[in-house]
């Protein structure tokens, strides 16, 4: 059974923009999302920590920014775009006790919900539109007349427009354009999680530093090295991305055909599968999600700082600095 879809002719925004979007949050993602809703025609205003280095950023991009109390009194969504580890804290003093009947708590992420990190009242919508993508690019495409894919969700129908609301919401970040998938909040995180782990982040990041590695000890220049196991990377994803795993073997040489198909079952292979596993039932059990959160909770910075230092402290990002600076001189690194 395949997957519900919406795409923009399905989707109106009329009925709800006489409604209040209040977004919590403005950076990466909030900042992309509060725009693009604005642009769309809603009725945007911006909660934030009046001691925030995001207050002033708002204000200076055209926003009506109040506290976070303040918004969520004046909302009829609370669209919560905050860092996960932070909102439950805030939820328990500034949104919980001006939270009203009838109103919506809105997410990007399923964590705070999935793992009843934050409890919301019976009588209130909760709902999840998730950008399959950065905030930059969620905004790139939406000032180019496209969108970014979302996936959507409805955790607690009160008011029995949740699905109305969610989709508008999606429609004014540009999502429905593309399409936007239905999903549950339980599958979004467990999946997302997943992804970043296994393959995305945690994965492809041990295949390029242990491929680099490989060559610079067989006695191969480290520049050479970075161009072949981390530069080239990009190519090969994009056009994973565009045409599938199948229309990139047909776009590149019959020599990497070959030998991608040949031997990449003998890099990635049936323990890795295995190691993978482990790392999803320890997502689904909730281990995952107690350990993140007591390391945050002890030390927010500490808890994956001494992990950031070794991957920047290694030959690859050294290397890898001075051969990004021949080619984009003028950007500033992180």
């Amino acid at each position: 059974m395949s997957a519900k879809k919406w795409l923009d002719k399905d989707v109106e925004l009329d009925w709800v923009k006489g409604q209040t979007f209040s977004v919590i949050g403005y950076g990466i993602q909030g900042s992309a999302q509060a725009k693009s809703m604005k642009d769309s025609g809603l009725n945007v205003l911006l909660g934030l920590r009046s001691d925030g280095k995001s207050w002033k950023s708002a204000l200076e991009d055209g926003h009506n920014v109040v506290s976070i109390s303040e918004a969520t009194k004046r909302a009829d969504v609370i669209h919560i775009l905050i860092p996960d580890m932070e909102q439950a804290e805030i939820y328990k003093k500034e949104i919980a006790p001006y939270l009203e009947k009838d109103k919506a708590l809105s997410f990007s992420h399923g964590a705070a919900i999935h793992w009843n990190w934050i409890t919301p009242p019976k009588d209130v919508d909760v709902i999840m539109v998730a950008p399959k993508g950065p905030g930059q690019l969620v905004r790139e495409l939406y000032q180019n007349s496209f969108g970014t894919p979302s996936l959507v969700a409805v955790h607690q129908d009160y008011t029995n427009k949740a699905w109305e609301r969610v989709l508008a919401m999606a429609k004014a970040i540009g999502s429905t354009k593309p399409g936007v998938i239905q999903t549950t909040f339980k599958e979004e995180v467990e999946t997302d999680w997943f992804g970043e782990q296994a393959d995305l982040c945690g994965g492809s990041q041990r295949l390029i530093i242990s491929a680099f590695e490989t060559l610079v000890e067989a006695g191969y220049q480290p520049e050479v090295a970075y161009f072949e196991c981390l530069h080239e990377l990009k190519l090969i994803v994009d056009l994973i991305q565009k045409y599938g795993i199948t229309g990139m073997y047909r776009r590149v040489s019959e020599t990497a055909r070959y030998g991608g198909l040949t031997r990449g079952a003998r890099v990635i292979d049936g323990d890795s599968k295995v190691k993978m596993k482990n790392i999803l039932d320890e997502i689904k059990s909730g281990r995952f999600a107690e350990e993140w959160q007591n390391a945050y909770t002890k030390d927010s910075k500490a808890s994956f700082s001494k992990f950031m230092d070794e991957v920047e402290n290694h030959q690859i990002e050294v290397v890898g600095r001075e051969i990004r600076k021949m080619m984009w001189p003028d950007s500033i690194e992180k």
